[in-house]
């Protein structure tokens, strides 16, 4: 199984502390050894790093954590190949652009007989998670040839992703830049942080962060990972069926499927 990592901030935020924990489980602390990948908004932008070697030894996750990016919306992926070989066409997150907005997606599980029907979007490798992914996108652009608010579109998202989940594993993330959506099948966690900021500390890594030195009162930062990244704070478990939508770190929406 791969692990995924998600963040929805108020203000354009450094997800390094994160990163680094999710790093490590990429063939050092954790066996998800078949490539990685993150994407940071930035406005209408979206700046996607991928590199298809073991995260836990990539020069390029040595330079994205060199290199701190603020955004206040991210979308993290370590893999654990089972559905396509190990390729840089196959690393997570994906990219598509719809109503003049990158969306970009990450899926953790795997699908059985998966078969997207064909349309406007196809998958360039041969994962069933870049399938179910344009099949998704395929079937909000048939429903709505222009763009709507995205609490109109949950109905649609929350479908797709009930019926992906019917034929096995779909935990997943899904952005435009503007919101973030989740779903869970099987392990999803969150934790929201604002004031009265404390410490943190990593599971695997020696690292502790004092957010409170590295933050504002009014900052609302709302970070998911597949299993926890710190073992001195209190996660909330996602059950299965469970769906969130985050803006700007609040959770404007949830729900079961």
């Amino acid at each position: 199984m791969c692990e995924l990592l998600g963040m929805s901030a108020n203000v354009p935020t450094d997800i390094l502390f994160s990163f680094t924990g999710l790093m490590q489980r990429g063939g050092r602390t954790g066996p998800h050894s078949d490539g990685w990948g993150i994407g940071f908004y930035e406005g209408r932008g979206l700046r996607l790093f991928q590199d298809p070697t073991a995260s836990a030894d990539s020069e390029v996750a040595r330079l994205v954590q060199r290199y701190p990016i603020k955004s206040k919306v991210v979308i993290g992926h370590i893999r654990q190949a089972n559905a396509g070989p190990v390729s840089l066409a196959n690393t997570h997150p994906f990219s598509r652009e719809l109503w003049g907005r990158y969306w970009c997606f990450a899926h953790n599980g795997q699908l059985r007989d998966f078969h997207a029907e064909a349309g406007f979007y196809r998958p360039v490798g041969e994962t069933d998670s870049e399938a179910a992914f344009c099949e998704l996108l395929n079937r909000v652009r048939q429903a709505f040839p222009a763009p709507v608010d995205v609490t109109l579109l949950l109905p649609t998202l929350v479908a797709a992703c009930a019926e992906y989940r019917g034929k096995g594993v779909f935990n997943c993330l899904l952005s435009d830049g503007d919101w973030l959506f989740s779903f869970c099948t099987t392990k999803l966690a969150q934790i929201t942080r604002r004031a009265p900021f404390g410490p943190a500390r990593l599971k695997d890594a020696d690292v502790t962060v004092d957010f409170q030195a590295e933050t504002s009162p009014d900052d609302v930062v709302t970070v998911l990972a597949t299993e926890p990244l710190t073992d001195n704070e209190r996660w909330i478990a996602h059950e299965p069926g469970d769906w969130t939508l985050w803006r700007r770190g609040e959770c404007i929406a949830s729900g079961k499927a």
